[in-house]
């Protein structure tokens, strides 16, 4: 099959690899239907995480199972499926208490388990998904193509979005300010929206998408950075902060703009994957009472929540696609999100 390598600072190619075959009675062989680039892939494409070797990349996807080890028995060959970026085993400590993503079995997409076998990554054809039961999440028979975006959402950029702002204590009435506005930051602000805020303020310079975030639930936009963004979101809400601010950047400049907008008590719910080394001002979070949580976000334990909106039609996260390429042109798919060309790029195999 074929299935695409990160060889080092923006070159990624679609290679020859071979097919996957089921290892563990556990196991289920998936046929990716969809799969689409991270903004967490961009650290390795732009090098700011070194690439020792060419390794395999991916955590998003949905497909269809082709083949079931001999242990599985809650999904079966002909079911389309979704797969959360991180595995667990469902039965761990971690996994029952919802922080998937902990799991001490679990395993990541494109990277050796705790045993040493390869785990495919989900940018290409076919992967063998460990913990099948586990993780892999049936539709009630084959969705209509148009739904397949939204359902590659509740992959990664969805539940993450969610778990900001479950994190910050988001709830009916609140006023929320999204630091962000990549796929994560919109999925944030339509989480938001779902869970009742009465205020949400969208931090984004880009006027494409600062039109998604308002249809997505924005009441207000803030182009401005720093200082001056923390200023206009203050001018914003009479001075006195936000309850909730999601943090969905993971730079040291977004976390202090994230603490800069938050009112006395409030929360910043971080799901931002860290780079650039943002450091806490315990001193300062002391004196205000500010809380900060978050973390990566295990997705897995909000699928089913999110699956059925998805499903009928209630939420809609998947127009954060806004390129949609053949798995061919990976490389292109890649650029697009690194130039900020795209929001996020979609890759059909």
């Amino acid at each position: 099959m074929r299935a695409t390598l990160l060889h080092g600072p923006h070159d990624v190619r679609l290679e020859d690899v071979p097919d996957p075959v089921v290892q563990r009675p556990t196991d289920a062989v998936v046929r990716v239907v969809a799969a689409c680039v991270c903004g967490s892939d961009l650290w390795g494409y732009r090098g700011v995480r070194p690439t020792g070797e060419p390794r395999r990349v991916g955590h998003e996807l949905v497909g269809v199972v082709e083949e079931v080890g001999s242990e599985v028995t809650r999904v079966r060959p002909g079911d389309f499926v979704v797969a959360p970026f991180a595995l667990g085993d469902g039965d761990c400590a971690h996994c029952r208490h919802g922080i998937w993503t902990s799991c001490v079995r679990g395993a990541a997409w494109g990277a050796q388990d705790k045993d040493g076998l390869l785990v495919d990554g989900a940018q290409g054809e076919y992967v063998r998904t460990p913990f099948a039961d586990a993780n892999l999440v049936a539709t009630p028979g084959m969705p209509d193509d148009a739904m397949v975006p939204s359902l590659l959402t509740l992959a990664d950029v969805m539940g993450t979005g969610h778990h900001a702002a479950i994190s910050a204590r988001v709830g009916a009435g609140s006023t929320v300010v999204v630091v962000g506005d990549g796929a994560v930051g919109l999925c944030a602000v339509l989480a938001s929206r779902r869970l009742g805020a009465g205020r949400i303020i969208a931090m984004s310079r880009h006027a494409d998408r600062q039109a998604l975030a308002r249809e997505f639930g924005a009441t207000d936009v803030v182009a401005e950075r720093g200082a001056e963004g923390a200023a206009a979101v203050m001018d914003l809400v009479d001075g006195v902060g936000a309850d909730a601010v999601l943090e969905c950047v993971g730079t040291r400049e977004s976390m202090e703009q994230a603490l800069d907008v938050t009112r006395p008590g409030g929360f910043v719910g971080y799901v931002g994957v860290p780079a650039g080394g943002p450091e806490l001002p315990i001193g300062r979070m002391f004196s205000g009472n500010l809380n900060v949580a978050g973390g990566v976000a295990p997705v897995r334990a909000y699928l089913p929540e999110l699956l059925s909106e998805v499903l009928d039609g209630t939420l809609d996260p998947g127009r954060v696609f806004d390129l949609q390429v053949p798995l061919d042109e990976v490389a292109k798919a890649y650029a697009a999100m690194d130039e900020r060309r795209a929001v996020k790029s979609l890759l059909r195999p």
